[in-house]
This record gives C-alpha cells, structure tokens and sequence, in this order.
C-alpha cells in the first residue's frame, strides 16, 4: 500500500476519488495502525510513509492530497514542524495528529494553519477519513477563496492604476467623437506594449498616435507609457510630423533595453476644418476610415520604417480628404492576427479586417458598438480570445459618429 505521492496545488485540486497521502510519524507501530485505519474505509489509497521531518520534506512533491503530521519527531517538535510543512506545501490540506494530553497543540495548529486534528486514541476507520475528505475539501475553499479576495484586490488596483498609466484624451471639440480600446493579451496584466492617445493644441489641431512595442511583458508595458508621454509632451510642446519621429525615435533608442526591441506606430493631424488629415506611419498597420459610401484602408505607399531600426531616416506623410461624415480608425495588429475562421489556417490580417469592418458599416454600427463589435467578430472567427495586446482608436464626424 506504500507509494510516492506528490504535494502542491495540482494534487488538491485533483479530481481523482483515489486518495495520495504523506504520513509523517516516527512511530513505527502508529504508522502501521494508521494504515490499517485509513484502508477500512478508503481501500484505494497511496501512501507514503515519512519517519523524521527530513524525509518528509524530501517527500513533497506534487500529487499528494492531504499530509498527516505528528507533532513530535526526532528531528523537530511542535508547531515547528507543522510550520515547515506549511512552508513547503502551502496548497495541500494538512491534519495534525495529538495525544490525549496534547488536545490543546491540535487547537493551536489549527490557529496556524493546519486544516483539522485528530487525537490519536480517539480515531477510528471512518472518523479519519471523514476527517482527510473534510481536510481537502476544506483547503481546496480556503484556497478559492484566498484566490478570489486576491482577485478582487487586483481588480481595485488594476483600476486605480488603469486612471493613472491610460491615456484621458484633451479634446475640446464637441464635433468629435472619440472612443477607444484596450486590453492587454498576458493574463492578469495591467498594460500590454500597445499604447495610444489623443491631444488637440491650440489651433485646434487634433492630433492622435496609436503604438507597438515589440514583445510581451511588463518592460515593454512600460516602454510603451514612456513612449505615449514622451509624444504627447513633444505635441503639446509645438512638434509634429518627421521632426517628431526622429525625436521619438532617440527617446526609444537611449530608453530600450536591447538593440533588437523596435515600435510600430501610426499618428495623424486632424486639420481644424476637419474635412482633411495628415497621416504618419512607421511600420505600422493601415488606418481604416468609413465614409458614407463605405469602408477603406488608407493608401499604402506612404510608410517608413517602424522606430527603433534605421535612425535618423524621415517618415513620409500623406494626406487625405475626409469629407464631412467619416470615422478613422486606427488600431494594433493583435486585432487582425487572430485566426480568419477558414479551414485553410490563414490571418485575419487587413482583408479581413475591411470584410467584418464593410459588414458593420452595412449594419449601422457606430462609437463604441463599431469597436466592440469588429473584436467580437475578431475573436468569434479565431475561436477564443485574442491572446495579442490590443488597441484600437476611433475619431468620428457628423452622422458617422
């Protein structure tokens, strides 16, 4: 009946009736009635057996279910010894044997952590596996629990920090919509290496940038805030265009981490008329603009390279007719490098982007609903949620808002 079993989060979440238990007694004699005891009520049960605190801690490994201590062992005594057993095993359930002059340890291990006890002269069959099931059952709430205050807690404090590292757009013109989204694609994270704002200077220019880091992780998070601040002081500080690029460009080269990390990018100035805009691209996927008429992509041929990879070059410009009723759109590419839902395995990438963006124009979709929508549909034809961080950025005139 003897077995290695394992210890850890897997072991007790386990759905597997069969039970994988660590006792840990010196008691040769002890160890062998408990077998006996455990195997009356639970015939299907692994057992390892451990003699001194040192072996037990050798035992650990993932798998076991519950752990069974004695208090006094040849090598520690107490709540020492339930203490480094909770250290070592944090996820699995634990049940404290005593005897009966020692009923009071069992209380106060309970108080540090130990699931339940038992005094030894009082146990039968059917009491101590009762007394394990209730031990897992009772780690693995405790364990939920723990899980859902800490994502509570995180929920509150992602927010908090959302007010602060998310850009507020300075728009002052009531004409314009804006609407925005962001989500990044690592679990739990706060901010992805996406980025974007919106800022409109005195002449009532609107100018807008939407970024990617390349990579995943908190360091390109945390470039890409830098990245933002850094555009829209230069912004704010009168600069725009070319001029503006090459100084972003040098704030990422002296601010990157490694030669090998670049940003793609895309910025436009909406004239204060707005029927017209200038746009900029470094690497950086097409803006889409909705017009009455339809939905297109803005011409391609104006692009330079993504920062980060040829300093000291000049970014083209290009400027386009708006018209009185439009939406751009600017977005990140993980918006279109999920799956396209064809059996041939292929991108949704710009083609089928314009394909769900023609079908929203065709239903009506606006603001908000146009965004929700367009990575809805994303994410339904890729068959789960898009794992890249996301961005998308739109500004609106007349009934197209």
């Amino acid at each position: 009946m003897s077995a290695v079993a394992h210890s850890g989060p897997g072991g007790l979440l386990e759905t597997d009736t069969r039970l994988r238990l660590l006792l840990i007694e010196d008691d040769a004699a002890d160890a062998f009635l408990f077998e006996e005891l455990i195997s009356e009520s639970e015939p299907d049960v692994e057992i390892t057996v451990a003699r001194t605190l040192g072996e037990a801690l050798r035992s650990l490994t993932p798998g076991i279910q519950c752990v069974i201590v004695d208090l006094s062992l040849p090598d520690a005594a107490g709540l020492d010894v339930l203490r480094q057993v909770l250290k070592a095993t944090p996820y699995t359930a634990v049940l404290v044997l005593t005897g009966l002059a020692d009923a009071h340890v069992g209380v106060a291990a309970v108080g540090a952590g130990a699931q339940d006890y038992l005094v030894k002269q009082d146990v039968d069959g059917p009491l101590l596996s009762r007394a394990i099931r209730y031990a897992i059952e009772r780690k693995r709430a405790d364990e939920s629990e723990r899980q859902l205050v800490e994502a509570r807690i995180l929920g509150r404090e992602n927010a908090r920090l959302e007010r602060g590292l998310l850009p507020v757009p300075i728009l002052a013109d009531p004409a314009i919509g804006h609407d925005a989204r962001y989500r990044p694609g690592r679990d739990r994270a706060l901010l992805g290496g996406d980025f974007y704002d919106t800022v409109q200077v005195e002449d009532g220019t609107v100018h807008g940038v939407i970024g990617d880091v390349s990579g995943h992780g908190a360091d390109e998070a945390s470039l890409g805030v830098r990245l933002r601040m850094a555009w829209r002081t230069l912004v704010l500080a009168g600069h725009t265009g070319s001029p503006l690029l090459r100084t972003l460009d040098t704030v990422l080269c002296h601010e990157r981490w490694s030669d090998e990390i670049f940003t793609t990018l895309c910025m436009f100035a909406l004239d204060p008329d707005r029927r017209s805009l200038r746009v900029w691209r470094a690497g950086h996927p097409r803006p889409l603009l909705f017009t009455p008429d339809g939905v297109r992509a803005l011409p391609d041929e104006h692009c330079g390279p993504a920062l980060g990879l040829l300093p000291g070059l000049d970014w083209p410009v290009a400027h386009v007719d708006l018209g009185e009723h439009w939406s751009l759109m600017l977005y990140t590419d993980g918006l279109i490098e999920g799956y396209s839902g064809n059996d041939d395995g292929e991108r949704l990438d710009l083609d089928g982007l314009l394909e769900l963006a023609a079908a929203a124009h065709t239903r009506g979709d606006r603001g908000r609903a146009l965004l929700d929508g367009l990575i809805g549909e994303a994410e339904r034809r890729n068959g789960d949620v898009l794992s890249d961080d996301l961005a998308l950025l739109l500004l609106s005139r007349g009934e197209m808002r």
